[in-house]
């Protein structure tokens, strides 16, 4: 007698279908690690996301053409280009290919696959995360190459670069997900130049007017650039105000986007 005469359930069990969806975290890794190959292998968001920042960080270290104060370049430069590698990816690239998968029905037909929705976002997010900290790797070696001599709490710096993260993050998806694609993509391109200019990231805030300052410095990007420099250019401790700026886009972006984000 076979082991499947003596036992008919043991036949029924082994050939038995067992459908249904992946574990949840499984899900989320594998559409977070499709995520990152998707953005790291798009040359515009490369350019975007890497190219750029080391090449302003290089350039304005290397030639004087911004007047940073005392000290070398470097030490106010590197900050804020670290301020702006966490726009560029958290909010200028997510904004777009998000605009562009929403208009292409990639996003309605993710939000009706077993992944749920608040998978996916966090699935998006875990990408910026990955991509950013290639980013800073490389920003910061770029930095030390220059002359850099970074100072402070990590953990504060790690702080202020998750905060920011949140806050662009929403930003970008409420964009995304009200606005149409080529909209998204005119938009999120300009907010990126208008703040490069005007958020503190190369041009101190100091060279504009004090009424424009005090708007200025209300902005994520001037709050992001300015914790930063405080506590990696002057080790300085815990940046309550500028995480306290950075706290408020957050929930704000975040809250918003989840009441207005339109899926198709």
């Amino acid at each position: 007698m076979t082991a499947i005469e003596a036992d008919p359930a043991a036949a029924t069990g082994t050939f038995a279908p067992r459908p249904g969806a992946a574990p949840l975290p499984r899900m989320i890794r594998a559409q977070a690690a499709l995520e990152t190959r998707m953005l790291l292998r798009n040359g515009e968001q490369l350019l975007l996301t890497v190219v750029i920042p080391t090449l302003l960080l290089v350039l304005f270290s290397a030639v004087d053409i911004v007047d940073t104060g005392s000290g070398p370049a470097v030490d106010f430069l590197a900050p804020g280009i670290l301020a702006l590698a966490v726009l560029s990816t958290a909010f200028t690239g997510q904004a777009i290919a998000t605009g562009f998968e929403r208009r292409y029905g990639v996003l309605k037909r993710l939000a009706v696959s077993p992944l749920p929705r608040w998978g996916l976002m966090t699935a998006k997010t875990c990408a910026v995360l990955v991509t950013e900290v290639l980013q800073v790797a490389l920003l910061t070696a770029v930095a030390l190459a220059l002359g850099w001599s970074p100072h402070g709490n990590p953990l504060w710096v790690g702080l202020l670069l998750l905060l920011g993260t949140a806050a662009f993050s929403g930003l970008g998806l409420l964009m995304a997900g009200t606005l149409k694609a080529e909209a998204t993509l005119a938009a999120a391109n300009l907010v990126f130049l208008l703040l490069l200019v005007g958020g503190g990231v190369i041009v101190p805030l100091t060279k504009f007017p004090e009424a424009v300052q005090t708007v200025l410095g209300l902005l994520p990007i001037a709050a992001l650039s300015d914790g930063l420099r405080g506590v990696l250019q002057h080790g300085a401790g815990l940046p309550l105000a500028d995480l306290g700026i950075l706290g408020a886009w957050a929930v704000l972006g975040l809250g918003a986007a989840a009441a207005f984000f339109r899926w198709e």
